[in-house]
């Protein structure tokens, strides 16, 4: 294969196909992007909590010869994209010779079309099984700006099947979802840069005590994934000075599609029976 291949699209093209252990250094590499990667073997294993031979052989599975092989293709990965347009955009965003409109329509345009380049059809098809099954309990957390996200899947899970609650962001919101999880409860958390604290105690709490835990958040990875089952990373670049939620709201659209699909008649029959419509 070519060794300048991005990385980071071998690792999202690969992840189908990844074993858990291996899916766990391509979480810690992503966290920690690209600078995990250009660390040593031992380095990248004792982040991810696995053994050096898991990452040789994540390494083998992108498709790369070995682990040098795998380093000069980040290193030239972050010389390419240091030149790169999307990467600029915070830079230039505050240029008065450039329309904010046409801008912004390039940023988001180029958000959305990486992000669902990079989502992994195994990760996005797991969460929409998860949040189908009406049986499961289902509570939803979000942070200071994503919590609107939060606020937005649990008001359309609503319409569609029962047992869908909204964690409160304080303290006391989390340690009482807490006290209400068993080992059949999903958890959804939004967390995007900078990352909330303490949604990543919520999470690692929320998994010792056996709940599915799913992470929507940037390609960096929430310090939460460390205690995810399941993660949808998006691109959160903009044309401003702060990153933009418009491809996370784009990514949950499609979680509620996909879970409305799913559901069926079933979710037909409860949206009827909630707007009256028969």
């Amino acid at each position: 294969m070519d060794d300048y291949r991005s990385v980071r699209k071998s690792l999202m093209d690969s992840m189908d196909d990844l074993s858990n252990s291996e899916k766990k250094v391509a979480r810690s590499l992503l966290a920690q992007y690209p600078a995990a990667g250009l660390n040593t073997v031992a380095s990248l294993a004792e982040a991810a909590g696995v053994s050096a031979p898991t990452v040789v052989r994540f390494v083998a599975k992108l498709g790369y010869a070995g682990y040098p092989a795998f380093q000069r293709a980040l290193i030239h990965e972050v010389n390419a994209e240091m030149g790169s347009p999307v990467r600029q955009f915070s830079t230039k965003a505050m240029e008065p010779t450039s329309g904010a409109l046409t801008r912004t329509q390039h940023a988001f345009a180029d958000m959305i079309e990486l992000t669902y380049d990079e989502v992994p059809q195994s990760e996005f098809d797991r969460v929409v099984e998860l949040l189908s099954k009406s049986a499961a309990e289902v509570w939803v957390v979000g942070g200071r700006f994503s919590r609107l996200l939060a606020e937005y899947l649990v008001l359309h899970l609503r319409l569609l099947r029962p047992r869908v609650n909204m964690t409160l962001p304080d303290a006391m919101g989390h340690r009482t979802t807490l006290a209400d999880l068993t080992s059949s409860s999903v958890v959804v958390i939004f967390d995007y840069r900078r990352y909330d604290e303490s949604l990543a105690a919520f999470a690692e709490a929320a998994a010792e005590r056996g709940a599915t835990v799913c992470l929507m958040t940037d390609n960096w990875l929430s310090p939460a994934a460390q205690s995810a089952k399941v993660v949808l990373p998006c691109r959160v670049e903009s044309a401003s000075p702060f990153d933009s939620l418009v491809a996370a709201m784009a990514l949950t659209e499609s979680v509620i599609t996909g879970v409305t699909e799913r559901l069926g008649e079933t979710g037909l029959k409860r949206l009827q029976d909630l707007e009256g419509d028969h």
